[in-house]
């Protein structure tokens, strides 16, 4: 059997616990789920992942984090994994970056903080399907 990750990322340790319970809720045993407080840690996380044999399937990622930014992030992700789906969290992310983001990119669903109960998990299965 295959194993097979989510990765989420955000700076703000209750919002990474409640992203991590909502996905594992969902999903349940299919994956092995990892979180980091920031795109660096995730960096490192990853390669752990790569010398464990772990395939990464899905990544959820804030925006606005220390360091390097969630969409930069996203868009280093997808040169290294164009299949892996990817979602960016924002609650700070005015509209014209976010328009501009969906414009230069479409690498990767945008979903705004506070989400709905279903939002992520609907973003997540509309990229599975692409």
């Amino acid at each position: 059997m295959d194993r097979k990750a989510i990765i989420c990322i955000d700076d703000e340790p209750i919002i990474l616990n409640s992203l991590v319970e909502q996905l594992e809720k969902h999903f349940g045993i299919d994956y092995i789920y990892e979180a980091a407080e920031s795109a660096e840690e995730a960096l490192d996380l990853i390669d752990d992942l790569e010398d464990e044999e772990i395939d990464i399937e899905i990544i959820v990622c804030d925006w606005l984090m220390p360091g390097m930014k969630g969409d930069e992030f996203l868009l280093r992700m997808d040169l290294k994994y164009p299949r892996v789906v990817k979602i960016l969290l924002t609650g700070q992310a005015d509209e014209a970056l976010v328009y501009n983001l969906k414009q230069e990119a479409d690498k990767f669903a945008i979903v705004h903080k506070p989400w709905e109960k279903d939002e992520i998990i609907h973003a997540i299965k509309q990229r599975m399907i692409k």
